[in-house]
């Protein structure tokens, strides 16, 4: 599988936390994707023309597939295990195994860039 180095999955059903991320991330030279949901994150990595992110930033409570049922998918998946996950939570739950990190919402924008930043692939 060949990563971007430059690509981020966004995956939260809030759509002003999708853009907010997606316009500091784009700022700091990422290229952003986004996901209202894990299984329209799920169709983008595994469909004829898979997106190939170098980090997925998840949300954890999403309607039609939240983050952890997402992450058991992508370990099912071995060409996607590799991708690195950290999970953007709300909730004071966060292991989830298979995430990299949790960001605590709200978060700092320079701990988002520096999170990123330590843990893309």
């Amino acid at each position: 599988m060949s990563i971007a180095t430059n690509i981020v999955l966004v995956v939260d059903d809030d759509a002003d936390i999708r853009e907010a991320v997606q316009d500091i991330l784009s700022f700091e030279g990422y290229a952003v994707t986004q996901a209202a949901n894990g299984q329209e994150a799920l169709a983008l990595l595994t469909g004829p023309n898979a997106l190939r992110p170098c980090l997925i930033l998840l949300d954890l409570m999403m309607p039609v597939m939240d983050g952890e049922e997402f992450v058991g998918r992508i370990q099912q998946e071995q060409r996607l295990t590799e991708l690195p996950i950290i999970l953007v939570t709300a909730s004071g739950r966060g292991q989830v195994p298979g995430v990299r990190a949790v960001l605590k919402k709200p978060f700092d924008m320079d701990v988002l860039l520096s999170t990123v930043g330590e843990h893309r692939h």
